[in-house]
Protein backbone atom coordinates (compact mmCIF):
# COMPACT_ATOMS: atom_id res chain seq x y z
CA UNK A 1 0.00 0.00 0.00
CA UNK A 2 0.99 3.72 -0.87
CA UNK A 3 1.83 6.29 2.10
CA UNK A 4 0.18 9.24 2.00
CA UNK A 5 1.75 11.25 -0.09
CA UNK A 6 1.36 8.42 -2.94
CA UNK A 7 -2.49 8.21 -2.35
CA UNK A 8 -5.70 10.23 -2.42
CA UNK A 9 -8.02 8.63 0.57
CA UNK A 10 -11.89 9.50 0.46
CA UNK A 11 -14.43 8.91 3.05
CA UNK A 12 -16.96 6.48 1.48
CA UNK A 13 -20.14 5.05 2.85
CA UNK A 14 -20.43 1.43 1.76
CA UNK A 15 -22.82 -1.23 2.60
CA UNK A 16 -21.80 -3.91 5.33
CA UNK A 17 -22.33 -7.59 5.14
CA UNK A 18 -25.93 -6.95 8.01
CA UNK A 19 -27.24 -4.60 4.93
CA UNK A 20 -26.48 -1.41 7.56
CA UNK A 21 -24.42 1.40 6.03
CA UNK A 22 -21.28 1.57 7.61
CA UNK A 23 -18.01 4.17 6.84
CA UNK A 24 -14.89 3.02 5.17
CA UNK A 25 -12.39 4.71 2.74
CA UNK A 26 -11.29 4.38 -1.05
CA UNK A 27 -8.06 4.96 -1.98
CA UNK A 28 -6.57 5.96 -5.13
CA UNK A 29 -2.65 5.80 -6.20
CA UNK A 30 -1.74 8.85 -7.27
CA UNK A 31 1.62 9.30 -9.63
CA UNK A 32 3.86 12.05 -10.12
CA UNK A 33 2.89 14.24 -13.32
CA UNK A 34 4.12 17.59 -13.73
CA UNK A 35 5.48 18.60 -10.54
CA UNK A 36 1.97 17.65 -9.06
CA UNK A 37 0.60 14.29 -7.19
CA UNK A 38 -2.31 12.75 -9.69
CA UNK A 39 -4.46 9.58 -9.20
CA UNK A 40 -5.57 7.42 -12.44
CA UNK A 41 -8.68 8.48 -14.73
CA UNK A 42 -11.63 7.66 -12.41
CA UNK A 43 -15.03 6.95 -14.66
CA UNK A 44 -17.78 8.77 -13.95
CA UNK A 45 -21.56 9.04 -16.06
CA UNK A 46 -22.91 11.95 -15.47
CA UNK A 47 -22.62 15.35 -13.26
CA UNK A 48 -25.44 17.03 -11.01
CA UNK A 49 -24.83 20.80 -9.36
CA UNK A 50 -26.90 20.30 -6.08
CA UNK A 51 -28.91 23.15 -3.99
CA UNK A 52 -30.28 22.47 -0.63
CA UNK A 53 -31.64 25.70 1.69
CA UNK A 54 -31.01 26.04 5.21
CA UNK A 55 -32.67 23.39 7.01
CA UNK A 56 -32.85 20.45 4.44
CA UNK A 57 -33.26 16.96 5.97
CA UNK A 58 -33.63 13.78 4.03
CA UNK A 59 -34.82 10.68 5.15
CA UNK A 60 -33.20 7.50 5.29
CA UNK A 61 -32.39 6.89 1.62
CA UNK A 62 -29.53 5.01 0.10
CA UNK A 63 -27.41 6.54 -2.70
CA UNK A 64 -28.20 3.78 -5.01
CA UNK A 65 -25.66 4.28 -7.95
CA UNK A 66 -21.83 5.36 -6.18
CA UNK A 67 -21.79 9.36 -6.22
CA UNK A 68 -18.77 11.89 -5.70
CA UNK A 69 -20.15 14.46 -3.58
CA UNK A 70 -17.80 17.62 -3.03
CA UNK A 71 -18.89 20.11 -0.85
CA UNK A 72 -18.70 23.80 -2.07
CA UNK A 73 -20.29 25.85 0.59
CA UNK A 74 -22.61 25.02 3.55
CA UNK A 75 -22.54 22.49 5.94
CA UNK A 76 -23.82 18.65 5.86
CA UNK A 77 -24.28 16.13 8.34
CA UNK A 78 -24.74 12.57 7.41
CA UNK A 79 -26.22 10.30 10.41
CA UNK A 80 -26.10 6.35 10.52
CA UNK A 81 -28.50 4.30 12.24
CA UNK A 82 -25.93 3.47 14.89
CA UNK A 83 -26.66 7.60 15.69
CA UNK A 84 -23.14 8.22 14.88
CA UNK A 85 -23.01 11.24 12.44
CA UNK A 86 -19.83 12.88 10.15
CA UNK A 87 -20.00 16.23 9.30
CA UNK A 88 -18.38 17.83 5.80
CA UNK A 89 -17.68 21.55 5.29
CA UNK A 90 -16.59 23.47 1.96
CA UNK A 91 -13.84 22.10 -0.03
CA UNK A 92 -14.32 18.44 1.79
CA UNK A 93 -15.53 15.46 -0.53
CA UNK A 94 -17.05 11.59 0.43
CA UNK A 95 -18.69 8.84 -1.74
CA UNK A 96 -22.18 7.98 -1.29
CA UNK A 97 -21.74 4.27 -2.48
CA UNK A 98 -24.78 2.11 0.12
CA UNK A 99 -26.73 0.53 -1.77
CA UNK A 100 -29.80 -1.71 -1.47
CA UNK A 101 -28.36 -5.20 -1.05
CA UNK A 102 -29.63 -7.51 -4.20
CA UNK A 103 -32.72 -9.46 -3.50
CA UNK A 104 -34.06 -7.08 -0.80
CA UNK A 105 -36.50 -3.56 -0.78
CA UNK A 106 -35.42 -1.02 0.92
CA UNK A 107 -36.07 -1.35 4.91
CA UNK A 108 -37.04 1.54 6.83
CA UNK A 109 -35.59 0.42 9.72
CA UNK A 110 -32.27 -0.81 8.34
CA UNK A 111 -30.78 -0.14 5.59
CA UNK A 112 -29.93 3.75 4.63
CA UNK A 113 -28.14 6.83 6.02
CA UNK A 114 -29.83 10.49 6.35
CA UNK A 115 -28.84 14.00 5.52
CA UNK A 116 -29.17 17.65 6.82
CA UNK A 117 -27.83 20.71 5.77
CA UNK A 118 -26.71 22.45 9.49
CA UNK A 119 -26.66 26.11 9.89
CA UNK A 120 -28.39 29.19 7.99
CA UNK A 121 -26.21 28.66 4.62
CA UNK A 122 -27.45 27.21 1.22
CA UNK A 123 -25.79 23.52 1.41
CA UNK A 124 -23.89 23.77 -2.68
CA UNK A 125 -22.37 20.66 -3.84
CA UNK A 126 -21.28 18.54 -6.96
CA UNK A 127 -22.65 15.48 -7.64
CA UNK A 128 -20.53 12.88 -9.87
CA UNK A 129 -21.82 9.71 -10.77
CA UNK A 130 -18.79 6.71 -10.46
CA UNK A 131 -19.19 4.01 -13.25
CA UNK A 132 -19.26 0.73 -11.67
CA UNK A 133 -15.69 -0.10 -11.84
CA UNK A 134 -14.44 3.36 -10.63
CA UNK A 135 -16.27 2.63 -7.26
Amino acid sequence: MADEAEQHTLPTLITGDDGRTVWSYRDWPNEARGGMQLSPRIDCSSLRLRRSGPGYAADWHVAGDPTLIIIQSGKLRLILRDGSSRDFSPGEAFIAGDHVPQGQVFDHELHGHRAEVLGEEALLAVHIKLTSNAS
